[in-house]
């Protein structure tokens, strides 16, 4: 770190350098977090988090229990111990409270003046961050499984639904109703993501196996249906063709910098595809246990060099380098399957959600005094993940 201050001063690596490298060493030392507890609100298992993107002080998480809940995420009592207490919350009691389980929370992109939520219910909610009370209604034939606003864009309002219905359904915020239908899956959709690099580019995960990349200026179809043979399979056996993983297609979730898009099966496989091309890179992640019949809530770093995707398995949560699929770390602190996680790019802290009615908060570990010049050498790198230890030695220490 020291010599990352000292080329930054000299004027030898940009701020970026080191801006990704602190980013990078914060999340490789990401830990279990005793001294923060965010308050217990729900009764049953919760299915999905959100970190507003102006502030990121203001967090939202939707339960099995149908109830809603804004947390205040910053430590207002300047103590090391706190508790990040439930601002308000929907639940019973409330006239708009969803019916069934609240399967996706989102704030809107560029104001915490509103948040999104949709429900089991065959609704998708707006509401007012302010008041609570509802300021729109979407409804649809089925039950909605995941929705998304884009991060990015600001030429138009569209919400990206997907249902047991195969048709993905935009709504438009500004004009109330569902602007119109992209048709192409077979299967329920139970994912949809937008491209954090571009305003008109959304993904679609189904249960036909199949992902699918759409342009919404285009009314001719999708762009790309995702191969994980990249078009090598014999033509025989057309059925296969164009599927990207041998069962269902549960998660979704690009890179920051958009140009890569991960995505979860059921066939217990993440697989990395390049967002331009549609080009499966075959990373191996290994053996990735996913039985879930809903969308898989997982995410990526930002600002990290490499990037890390953060996957729930189990009762745990596996991180892994995107590039390489290297398994960097496991956190373990759940006592039941987690269905939830999100990353908070502002401090690389990271958030989880599970079936045991728990948010547990993982933040990276303090850093250790640095040694004695007396100390051993194996002992002045005992605290140095092995990505960041150097390997160097002089000849003279060799003999």
């Amino acid at each position: 770190m020291l010599g990352l201050l000292w080329s930054r001063v000299c004027g030898l690596d940009s701020p970026v350098h080191l801006t990704r490298a602190e980013a990078t060493r914060r999340v490789l030392s990401l830990e279990l977090n005793k001294d923060r507890d965010v308050e217990r609100m729900h009764e049953n298992g919760i299915n999905t988090l959100d970190i507003d993107p102006v502030e990121g002080r203001y967090m939202l998480s939707g339960g099995s229990d149908c109830m809603i809940v804004l947390y205040d995420l910053e430590n207002l009592t300047k103590k090391p111990s706190f508790t990040c207490k439930a601002l308000c919350k929907i639940g019973k009691g409330h006239p708009d409270v969803h019916k069934f389980s609240v399967e996706t929370v989102q704030w809107y992109p560029h104001d915490t003046g509103l948040f999104t939520s949709s429900s089991f219910d065959k609704t998708l909610k707006i509401w007012d961050t302010n008041s609570l009370r509802l300021a729109e209604l979407f409804q649809f034939d089925g039950n909605v499984y995941s929705h998304h606003m884009s991060p990015l864009a600001t030429k138009h309002s569209l919400i990206a639904v997907g249902t047991k219905n195969p048709k993905v359904q935009l709504c438009d915020l500004k004009s109330g109703s569902s602007s119109h239908i992209l048709q192409g899956h077979r299967g329920e959709v139970l994912s949809v993501c937008w491209s954090p690099r571009y305003d008109f580019i959304l993904a679609t995960a189904s249960t036909d196996s199949r992902v699918k990349l759409w342009d919404i200026r285009k009314a001719s179809g999708c762009l790309i249906t995702l191969d994980q043979h990249n078009g090598e399979k014999s033509k025989s056996s057309s059925e296969a063709m164009n599927t990207a993983h041998n069962g269902r297609v549960n998660g979704l979730c690009f890179s920051s910098d958009g140009l890569h898009l991960l995505t979860l099966g059921t066939d217990n496989r993440m697989r990395l595809w390049n967002s331009a091309t549609g080009e499966n890179t075959l990373v191996n992640y290994g053996k990735i246990s996913n039985t879930s019949r809903k969308c898989m809530k997982f995410t990526v770093s930002a600002a990290c060099n490499p990037d890390f995707a953060f996957v729930p398995v189990d009762s745990t949560i596996a991180v892994y380098t995107i590039h390489t699929g290297e398994k960097i770390s496991v956190l373990k602190g759940h006592y039941s399957d987690v269905d939830c996680c999100v990353f908070h790019p502002f401090y690389q802290n990271l958030y989880s959600g599970g079936k045991d009615c728990d948010i547990l908060a993982w933040v990276p570990a303090m850093r250790e005094p640095v040694p004695d010049e007396d100390s051993e050498k194996s002992r002045s790198q005992a605290h140095i993940h092995p990505a960041f230890q150097d390997a160097w030695s002089s000849s003279e220490e060799d003999e």
